[in-house]
């Protein structure tokens, strides 16, 4: 699919830039809500928010609160929306990752209505569920697919993931209990000094003929 955004950033059409760094370009909207209204995008093309690198996508936003800063003093505006469309059915409208920050003014007829008069509020348990799950998925990231939202493949979402964990002998100092490592052969008492290693594993050095 052709990228507009990349167009702009390689110089292949005209763009009123600014800021731009290594990582990143920001460009006033030529559709603007507002004047002011700028949006900051990767100079490297990534089309979604869930394709974008986390360390890029913090720098997107540090990039974003400096330019925020900065068009409220050039405009006066003291109230700002700061927007991320990811994704067709969001209204993102270029396949190509952007932010925008809009400068707002009362009565400028543009609106993004939160909360949304069309849902109603769902029973507390529903809510409480979904907290649980995204707990869960934050704590292992493979526990949930990101593009369906199941688990594991499973179509309604929920189900297990099979994962090795140590046991713990409770009437120890909660040390895993590992199972046995074999023993080397050829080798006879008092030759060989046994040690546990960083990682549990056991580390066999030979004694001297002196002892030491």
């Amino acid at each position: 699919m052709h990228c507009t955004f990349c167009d702009l950033i390689h110089g292949a059409a005209e763009v009123s830039i600014c800021h731009e760094d290594s990582d990143a370009i920001a460009f006033m909207d030529i559709q603007p809500v507002n004047n002011g209204h700028v949006l900051v995008v990767p100079r490297a093309h990534y089309e979604s928010l869930l394709d974008v690198p986390q360390e890029l996508g913090l720098h997107l936003f540090r990039v974003t609160m400096r330019l925020t800063g900065a068009i409220r003093q050039v405009t006066g505006c003291e109230d700002f929306n700061i927007v991320v469309n990811s994704g067709t059915a969001a209204g993102q409208d270029e396949p190509h990752y952007h932010v925008h920050i809009i400068p707002r003014r009362e009565g400028d007829g543009f609106d993004i209505p939160l909360p949304f008069n069309g849902s109603e509020m769902p029973d507390r348990t529903v809510l409480d569920a979904y907290a649980a799950r995204i707990i869960s998925a934050l704590r292992d990231p493979m526990r949930v697919d990101a593009s369906t939202g199941s688990v594991d493949g499973e179509e309604d979402g929920y189900g297990e993931r099979v994962v090795t964990v140590p046991l713990f002998n409770e009437s120890s100092s909660k040390k895993p209990v590992r199972p046995p490592q074999p023993v080397p052969t050829e080798r006879r008492p008092g030759q060989w000094r046994v040690q546990e290693g960083a990682h549990g594993e056991l580390l066999y050095e030979p004694f001297s003929d002196s002892g030491t």
